[in-house]
């Protein structure tokens, strides 16, 4: 083990920095009061079928189950907010939304390859040190770890919140056997504000700082693979992936001043942003799915891009998208089928 001093530290964050990071943070590896929640989350039933982070519990619980002989946690995030348009800006009728990390390319292959870029000097100068990094794909407590890293705190969305770039923030983390100074934990600056709770149309937040997944947009529209409970799909409206709102009427993400992303890296593409509803479903399947490659819409997978369009279609009130949702009517995939009669019989009654 090694322990770091401050100018080691210091050494650190600048090649974090020098590397593309625009925050980075140090958490000493311990048994944080905060990781029990994880447990308790998923056995009140809020992780919806999200199985694969039960089974991960006593990793995100001890982190050196991770990787043996970790004493630190390098906590780093990348700011991705264009300054664009909301979900609820004026827009082309017959549109859909979608969740704005997810407007550009693939965020992993741009953070892993900044990581790795940094482990590499990292290891040049501390040969004897173990490290192992991750952005958004191993059994780690992300916002956990940010928050013990003193990048922000977790607010009433569960996201984690910095005073100046607000919660549109990738997270990527490196675990170390280096022994690093602890930062100071930042003050929960929510108070009495619950825009956010207020915000979600389906009632997703169990909560303050606690979401059950099987109510949450993102969840559904992105993670459940088979039907959209029938009382959730008004309350979906336009998503066709992901969701913004209790981040867009977030005060610290409000604020006119605050830092913006490159534009050359996460630079949205329009028929991302607003996709037309229309071209999501009459789109050879074919096509859509190479038109997925290399974007994180592709977790939906085709079907669950085409289940959301469809229940997006019966919330538009735009009879011109009836001949597109009814020849999914008598779909062979009953998920597609069921959602496509729900939207069918909305349109034809508005």
């Amino acid at each position: 083990m090694t322990s770091i001093e401050t100018e080691g530290a210091d050494w650190i964050r600048s090649a974090a920095l020098r590397a593309g990071f625009d925050r980075v943070g140090f958490a000493r590896i311990g048994a944080w009061p905060e990781l029990g929640r994880y447990r308790s989350w998923v056995e009140n039933g809020y992780a919806g079928e999200m199985t694969y982070i039960g089974r991960r519990l006593e990793e995100r619980e001890d982190l050196t189950q991770v990787l043996e002989g970790a004493r630190s946690v390098i906590a780093l995030a990348i700011r991705y907010d264009t300054g664009a348009a909301t979900s609820s800006a004026p827009r082309a009728a017959a549109s859909g939304w979608v969740s704005r990390y997810a407007w550009s390319r693939d965020y992993h292959a741009l953070i892993d390859a900044r990581l790795a870029d940094l482990v590499g000097v990292l290891r040049a100068r501390y040969p004897e040190a173990r490290f192992k990094h991750y952005v958004d794909t191993g059994p780690i407590p992300e916002r956990a770890v940010a928050a013990r890293a003193g990048l922000g705190w977790v607010g009433k969305n569960s996201c984690l919140i910095d005073t100046e770039l607000g919660s549109y923030l990738f997270l990527a983390e490196i675990l170390t056997s280096l022994e690093l100074p602890a930062a100071t934990l930042e003050t929960d600056h929510c108070g009495s504000c619950r825009a956010c709770l207020d915000a979600c149309p389906t009632d997703a937040f169990a909560e303050p700082g606690v979401v059950d997944a099987n109510r949450c947009i993102s969840y559904l529209t992105i993670e459940k693979r088979g039907e959209i409970p029938g009382p959730l799909r008004e309350g979906i409206g336009d998503h066709v992936f992901g969701c913004d709102l209790c981040q867009e009427v977030c005060p610290w993400n409000q604020r006119e001043n605050r830092p913006l992303a490159p534009s050359d890296e996460f630079a949205p593409q329009p028929h991302w942003r607003a996709p037309s509803l229309a071209a999501l479903l009459e789109q050879p399947e074919p096509d859509l799915r190479t038109a997925l490659k290399q974007t994180p819409i592709a977790r939906a997978k085709t079907r669950g891009l085409r289940r959301n369009t469809l229940i997006a279609a019966g919330n538009s009130a735009d009879p011109s998208l009836l001949q597109s949702v009814e020849r999914y009517r008598n779909d062979p995939d009953p998920v597609l089928a069921d959602a496509a009669e729900w939207a069918w019989r909305r349109l034809r009654s508005d």
